[in-house]
Protein backbone atom coordinates (compact mmCIF):
# COMPACT_ATOMS: atom_id res chain seq x y z
CA UNK A 1 0.00 0.00 0.00
CA UNK A 2 1.24 3.30 -0.67
CA UNK A 3 1.86 6.42 1.37
CA UNK A 4 -1.41 8.29 -0.43
CA UNK A 5 -3.77 5.49 -0.23
CA UNK A 6 -2.54 5.09 3.00
CA UNK A 7 -3.72 8.50 4.35
CA UNK A 8 -6.97 8.59 2.54
CA UNK A 9 -8.36 5.64 4.41
CA UNK A 10 -7.24 7.40 7.70
CA UNK A 11 -9.42 10.50 6.12
CA UNK A 12 -12.41 8.76 5.72
CA UNK A 13 -12.40 7.07 8.58
CA UNK A 14 -12.00 10.12 10.83
CA UNK A 15 -14.52 11.82 8.89
CA UNK A 16 -17.53 9.73 10.78
CA UNK A 17 -15.95 9.87 14.05
CA UNK A 18 -17.48 11.81 17.43
CA UNK A 19 -14.76 13.39 19.15
CA UNK A 20 -14.40 14.66 22.63
CA UNK A 21 -15.18 18.12 20.94
CA UNK A 22 -18.34 16.54 19.68
CA UNK A 23 -19.50 15.79 22.89
CA UNK A 24 -18.82 18.89 24.39
CA UNK A 25 -20.72 21.05 21.68
CA UNK A 26 -23.97 19.10 22.07
CA UNK A 27 -23.63 19.37 25.94
CA UNK A 28 -23.14 22.75 26.15
CA UNK A 29 -25.89 23.19 23.43
CA UNK A 30 -28.25 21.01 25.24
CA UNK A 31 -27.39 22.89 28.63
CA UNK A 32 -28.33 26.48 26.94
CA UNK A 33 -31.50 25.60 25.07
CA UNK A 34 -32.73 24.44 28.55
CA UNK A 35 -31.52 27.36 30.37
CA UNK A 36 -33.08 29.69 27.35
CA UNK A 37 -36.29 27.74 27.95
CA UNK A 38 -36.36 28.55 31.43
CA UNK A 39 -35.62 32.31 30.91
CA UNK A 40 -38.08 32.34 28.64
CA UNK A 41 -40.68 30.51 31.21
CA UNK A 42 -39.26 33.36 34.32
CA UNK A 43 -39.84 36.04 32.28
CA UNK A 44 -43.47 35.55 31.28
CA UNK A 45 -44.21 34.18 34.54
CA UNK A 46 -42.91 37.59 36.16
CA UNK A 47 -44.83 39.44 33.53
CA UNK A 48 -48.23 38.25 34.28
CA UNK A 49 -48.03 37.70 38.48
CA UNK A 50 -47.54 40.86 40.23
CA UNK A 51 -47.03 39.56 43.50
CA UNK A 52 -50.15 40.86 44.78
CA UNK A 53 -52.11 38.02 46.46
CA UNK A 54 -54.93 40.36 47.01
CA UNK A 55 -55.94 43.37 45.97
CA UNK A 56 -56.71 44.99 49.22
CA UNK A 57 -53.81 43.97 51.71
CA UNK A 58 -54.32 46.50 54.06
CA UNK A 59 -57.97 45.30 54.27
CA UNK A 60 -57.49 41.96 54.40
CA UNK A 61 -54.60 41.91 57.12
CA UNK A 62 -57.29 44.36 59.07
CA UNK A 63 -59.54 41.23 58.73
CA UNK A 64 -57.48 38.48 59.66
CA UNK A 65 -56.76 40.55 62.58
CA UNK A 66 -60.21 40.32 63.41
CA UNK A 67 -59.96 36.60 62.99
CA UNK A 68 -57.08 36.33 65.19
CA UNK A 69 -59.38 38.21 67.95
CA UNK A 70 -62.18 35.73 67.39
CA UNK A 71 -59.78 32.65 67.64
CA UNK A 72 -58.68 34.19 70.85
CA UNK A 73 -62.43 34.55 72.25
CA UNK A 74 -63.50 31.23 71.35
CA UNK A 75 -60.45 29.97 72.89
CA UNK A 76 -61.63 31.55 76.25
CA UNK A 77 -64.87 30.61 76.18
CA UNK A 78 -63.62 26.77 76.06
CA UNK A 79 -66.36 25.50 73.68
CA UNK A 80 -65.37 22.10 72.13
CA UNK A 81 -66.94 20.74 68.99
CA UNK A 82 -67.31 16.98 67.97
CA UNK A 83 -68.52 16.18 64.35
CA UNK A 84 -69.59 12.89 63.09
CA UNK A 85 -71.44 11.43 60.11
CA UNK A 86 -74.74 9.35 60.83
CA UNK A 87 -76.77 7.24 58.39
CA UNK A 88 -78.91 8.98 55.73
CA UNK A 89 -76.66 11.65 54.75
CA UNK A 90 -76.55 13.51 57.76
CA UNK A 91 -74.16 15.55 60.32
CA UNK A 92 -74.47 15.73 63.46
CA UNK A 93 -72.23 18.35 65.67
CA UNK A 94 -72.23 17.87 69.19
CA UNK A 95 -71.28 21.11 71.02
CA UNK A 96 -69.75 21.17 74.71
CA UNK A 97 -68.58 23.62 77.39
CA UNK A 98 -65.36 24.15 79.22
CA UNK A 99 -67.11 21.97 81.55
CA UNK A 100 -67.97 19.47 79.45
CA UNK A 101 -71.99 19.82 79.74
CA UNK A 102 -74.37 19.84 76.47
CA UNK A 103 -74.99 23.48 74.95
CA UNK A 104 -78.26 24.16 74.15
CA UNK A 105 -80.21 26.22 72.29
CA UNK A 106 -77.34 27.46 70.11
CA UNK A 107 -78.33 28.42 66.31
CA UNK A 108 -75.75 26.29 64.24
CA UNK A 109 -75.23 27.18 60.32
CA UNK A 110 -72.93 26.39 58.54
CA UNK A 111 -71.61 24.75 54.71
CA UNK A 112 -70.20 21.88 52.78
CA UNK A 113 -67.46 22.71 50.17
CA UNK A 114 -65.00 21.31 48.12
CA UNK A 115 -61.98 21.17 49.23
CA UNK A 116 -60.32 21.58 45.67
CA UNK A 117 -63.26 23.41 44.06
CA UNK A 118 -65.88 26.37 44.34
CA UNK A 119 -68.60 23.67 42.73
CA UNK A 120 -70.83 21.96 44.61
CA UNK A 121 -71.18 24.25 47.50
CA UNK A 122 -74.19 23.04 50.10
CA UNK A 123 -75.40 25.31 52.83
CA UNK A 124 -77.05 23.39 56.09
CA UNK A 125 -79.86 23.84 58.16
CA UNK A 126 -78.91 22.17 61.55
CA UNK A 127 -81.90 21.09 63.81
CA UNK A 128 -81.51 20.71 67.72
CA UNK A 129 -81.64 17.21 68.56
CA UNK A 130 -81.32 18.06 72.53
CA UNK A 131 -78.16 17.18 74.73
CA UNK A 132 -75.96 19.63 72.64
CA UNK A 133 -76.53 17.76 69.35
CA UNK A 134 -77.86 19.48 65.85
CA UNK A 135 -78.32 17.55 63.32
CA UNK A 136 -77.93 18.91 59.22
CA UNK A 137 -79.15 16.85 55.94
CA UNK A 138 -76.35 16.64 53.39
CA UNK A 139 -75.11 14.58 50.23
CA UNK A 140 -71.63 13.36 51.45
CA UNK A 141 -70.13 11.95 48.69
CA UNK A 142 -66.18 12.13 48.72
CA UNK A 143 -64.49 14.84 50.57
CA UNK A 144 -66.00 17.88 51.98
CA UNK A 145 -64.96 20.64 53.98
CA UNK A 146 -67.15 21.39 57.07
CA UNK A 147 -67.33 25.26 58.02
CA UNK A 148 -69.88 25.86 60.63
CA UNK A 149 -70.56 28.53 63.28
CA UNK A 150 -72.52 27.92 66.81
CA UNK A 151 -74.04 31.37 67.88
CA UNK A 152 -75.44 31.97 71.57
CA UNK A 153 -76.92 35.66 72.37
CA UNK A 154 -73.56 36.97 73.12
CA UNK A 155 -71.02 34.22 71.55
CA UNK A 156 -69.75 32.75 68.57
CA UNK A 157 -68.00 29.68 68.47
CA UNK A 158 -66.37 28.23 64.99
CA UNK A 159 -65.59 24.75 63.40
CA UNK A 160 -64.15 23.56 60.55
CA UNK A 161 -63.87 20.00 59.87
CA UNK A 162 -62.68 17.39 56.91
CA UNK A 163 -65.51 14.91 56.30
CA UNK A 164 -64.56 11.64 53.96
CA UNK A 165 -67.24 8.93 52.70
CA UNK A 166 -66.16 6.57 50.50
Amino acid sequence: MTIAAQSATTATSRKGQITGWHVLIGVVAFFALIIAVDVVFMVLAYRTFSGQVASNPYEAGLAFNKTLAQREREAALGWTAAVEKAGGGAIIVRVRDRAGRPLERLSLTGALERPATEVGKQVLDFKPLGDGRYRATARLDGAWDLRATARDAQNAFELEARLVSQ
